[in-house]
């Protein structure tokens, strides 16, 4: 029987599809950046960045503790946990420790600038007591889009950020994002996010399609002009150009999220060629929809 946990929430609450049965943990309110053209998630008036204090999280913990003493896994919330010092997430990671034994996974979502600001030994640190995965929203590897979709990061800045967590031993799940570009920019999306891929060789990847549910005006101002959006058939050939350009040994890769019209499961790279020949049924099958709608529309 699912129970609300004993936590103060201000919503929208937002998590990754893979915590849906996790406990989650409002440790922060919105994100610190909230500036990237392309996200909905922290606009409302309530949600502005604010961390919770550390009063109320350690209570929170204690809470869920005694009525919630069963937990396996924690999310800490929302969009910039770990944009609290690294003190703070060690209180709260050792409050978990003592008030949810059981736990046996803790995960958040990092902005690459987070880590900045945290020495590997930190990390290690916050690994050992039990931070054991991050989420990062790359986006892209690509300069150009990067400060288009003002994301506040760069490539190397990125890659700076995914290569210190994996020495400090913790898990990289990595989200980007389809269409991102638009028809102009496509190519260097692809092969620019597949080189940063390649160089940080990610534990997860994870793609979503780039969509809008408050309307697209705001992200196409952005490019003045240059933003064309994809068709699906240009969506799968830019999957296809990235997949066919990532070298990986043991990434877990899905693509699975609701914006995607084809769903995308694997290893790469083992089941690299099993992906691209999906992706080409898809393509030879939305090419054929569209010549039989276009033949028609002839009639």
């Amino acid at each position: 029987m699912w129970m609300m946990p004993p936590v103060d929430y201000i919503e929208p609450l937002f998590r990754p599809p893979s915590e849906a049965h996790s406990l989650i943990l409002q440790v922060t309110n919105g994100c610190s950046w909230n500036k990237c053209v392309y996200c909905e998630m922290y606009t409302a008036p309530q949600k502005k960045f604010k961390p919770k204090a550390d009063a109320e999280i350690l209570a929170e913990i204690q809470r869920c503790g005694e009525e919630l003493p069963n937990t396996r896994r924690v999310f800490l919330a929302d969009g910039d946990a770990m944009a609290l010092s690294f003190r703070r997430l060690k209180s709260t990671l050792e409050a978990i420790k003592e008030h949810l034994p059981m736990v046996t996974r803790v995960t958040a979502y990092c902005l690459p600038r987070n880590v900045k600001k945290k020495t590997v030994e930190e990390l290690a640190e916050l690994q050992a007591l039990g931070l054991s995965m991050v989420y990062v929203g790359v986006e892209t590897g690509d300069d150009e889009l990067l400060a288009l979709i003002d994301k506040g990061e760069t490539y190397q800045s990125t890659y700076d950020a995914l290569v210190k967590l994996q020495a400090a031993g913790i898990k990289r799940s990595v989200m980007v994002i389809n269409g991102l570009g638009g028809q102009a920019l496509s190519k260097q999306h692809a092969q620019q996010t597949a080189r940063l891929i390649n160089a940080t060789q990610p534990e997860y990847l994870a793609s979503l399609v780039l969509f809008f549910s408050k309307g697209d005006q705001r992200y196409k101002e952005a490019f003045e002009g240059r933003f064309e959006e994809m068709s699906d058939i240009q969506l799968f050939r830019e999957m296809q150009q990235f997949i066919r350009a990532l070298e990986l040994k043991k990434t877990i890769f899905r693509s699975d999220h609701a914006s995607n019209l084809l769903v995308l499961k694997g290893v790469l790279g083992t089941d690299k060629s099993h992906l691209l020949a999906q992706l080409e049924n898809a393509i030879s099958g939305a090419s054929s929809v569209f010549l039989r709608h276009s033949s028609d529309r002839s009639l």
